[in-house]
């Protein structure tokens, strides 16, 4: 068991570059060869339909998030908070950053706010188990259970706003409404319950009373508590965790009413699926929700499938460790187990390169662009396109693997018209990387035109090659946090 100040001196130590990742406390040899893996190669291995276009080294990454109203990318890692300029989404521009040592963040959110004095841009962090920011040393938190506005507003100097305490986890923060986010829900945990936080006053953000009834302050129930909200078009929340999925109504932001789950099959207690969940249903997204259709046939143009990734990075098999799925929303009118499995693949199941070895490779944080390509992270498996435009049939689309690398998000970048988001999306990804910290992709998407280029392509700003021609983060560091990476995703409880 570790200690806090334990803890708080091993991320500080990784965040610092301590020489040597593993001490007495860490399982020395399992680091070593963790650490040997992502040094065995510097070359990619990467598919057609895919060019790699920039690499970004500095950063610890783990997440990342756009801006609605300015053509922003704020990033999050280890070692701090990054604010970027995407207007040429190819070529990123760093223009500021928040010295913060952090674990975890594992998802970035951008939220905004228009006032009196124009558009309040920030970022919330969730804190999952240690902070500590050298421009903020009277607040060290140890332990987690905590909400941080970042303050965006100048991209060039982000700095931290305010604090709220949660009564659940934080490990992901998601604001409902990211054009005016005024609430937003914490990941909550495993039979207790999620937080909803008052975003109204960015100064003074404070937890919602589940029940005012009761003294302290109540969580909200959850079936399926225990890692992330992602809230679609039509106004649906859905939750994601070790009991599966569930979709609520959230009309009423501080009431949600929740609608149905994905039943035994989520939890993972299905034997007609075997699979299906062996650790946590990780990050959820229902493209199209505005159009959707109850008892239709499953498609995007109905609106009613449900893009799922379950992880299970505990397990080394890359055809066990975390699969990509669609899923069939069937109804939203109140039925208990209205959403049911259509097909889910593993990094095996992609067939593009040989399967990583003594790395995680679990699905993790993915990205759909509208016409059925998803961008998703596969830790050690790299960036994955994924064709899903038949949802009962997942094909793999490119890929692009490094061998000193861990991807944890893919995202598209957004098109931008006249400085605010759309709902389309480039053909450009970039990948969030905590060895190599922020990667920049051109995708040949079916049907513009392009091919494997940005639209307005800048071939001089390309690395033209590996970890072998950039400078990148330097493996002190990345070793470190890699292999506390190891230790502390360990730390999370999962289901007796």
């Amino acid at each position: 068991m570790f200690t806090k100040a334990l803890l708080t001196t091993a991320v500080i130590g990784a965040s610092l570059a301590v020489t040597t990742p593993a001490s007495a406390h860490f399982d020395a040899e399992a680091a070593k060869q963790r650490i040997a893996s992502l040094k065995a190669t510097a070359a990619a291995l990467e598919s057609d339909k895919i060019v790699h276009l920039k690499a970004n080294p500095g950063q610890i990454a783990i997440s990342g998030c756009f801006m609605q109203t300015k053509q922003l990318f704020v990033t999050s890692g280890f070692d701090s908070v990054q604010v970027w300029n995407v207007r040429r989404p190819e070529a990123p521009v760093l223009k500021g950053t928040l010295p913060d040592v952090l674990f975890e963040n594992e998802a970035m959110n951008c939220g905004e706010r228009r006032t009196r004095n124009g558009v309040e841009r920030f970022a919330l962090i969730g804190v999952d188990a240690v902070q500590a920011a050298p421009g903020d040393p009277e607040h060290v938190n140890v332990g987690g259970g905590e909400l941080i506005v970042v303050d965006v507003t100048d991209p060039t100097a982000p700095a931290i706003r305010s604090r709220a305490d949660g009564s659940t986890s934080t490990h992901t923060v998601a604001c409902v409404d990211p054009v005016n986010c005024t609430t937003a829900y914490s990941a909550g945990d495993d039979g207790v319950g999620f937080s909803i936080f008052d975003l109204r006053d960015l100064d003074e953000p404070h937890e919602v009373d589940a029940d005012s009834g009761e003294a302290d302050v109540q969580p909200f129930e959850s079936p399926t508590a225990g890692h992330k909200w992602n809230f679609d078009a039509a106004g649906y929340g859905t939750h994601t965790g070790f009991g599966g999925a569930s979709m609520w109504d959230t009309d009423r932001p501080r009431r949600p009413e929740l609608v149905t789950t994905t039943g035994l099959a989520g939890r993972g207690d299905d034997p007609e699926f075997e699979g299906w969940n062996d650790f946590i249903l990780h990050n959820a997204f229902r493209p199209n929700a505005n159009a959707f259709k109850p008892r239709s046939a499953p498609s995007f143009a109905n609106g009613n499938v449900l893009l799922v990734t379950e992880e299970d990075y505990e397990q080394p098999d890359c055809a066990q460790a975390g699969s990509f799925q669609t899923w069939w929303v069937k109804r939203l009118n109140g039925a208990d187990t209205a959403i049911v499995p259509l097909d889910k693949v593993e990094l095996a199941d992609l067939g593009s390169f040989p399967s990583p070895v003594g790395a995680f490779c679990s699905a993790h944080w993915f990205d759909y662009r509208a016409g059925g390509l998803v961008a998703a992270g596969f830790y050690g498996g790299g960036t994955q396109i994924l064709d899903v435009r038949n949802p009962r049939d997942i094909k793999p689309f490119a890929s692009s693997v490094w061998g000193a690398s861990e991807v944890w998000d893919a995202m598209w970048v957004p098109v931008y018209r006249d400085g605010r988001q759309t709902r389309a999306r480039t053909n450009v990804v970039y990948a969030i990387d905590l060895v190599r910290g922020l990667d920049v992709y051109a995708v040949d998407v079916p049907g513009d035109g392009r091919g494997a280029e940005p639209a307005r392509s800048d071939r001089a700003a390309r690395s033209g090659g590996g970890l072998d021609t950039v400078r990148v983060v330097p493996m002190g560091v990345a070793g470190g946090a890699i292999a506390l990476t190891g230790v502390l995703l360990r730390l999370r409880r999962r289901r007796a």
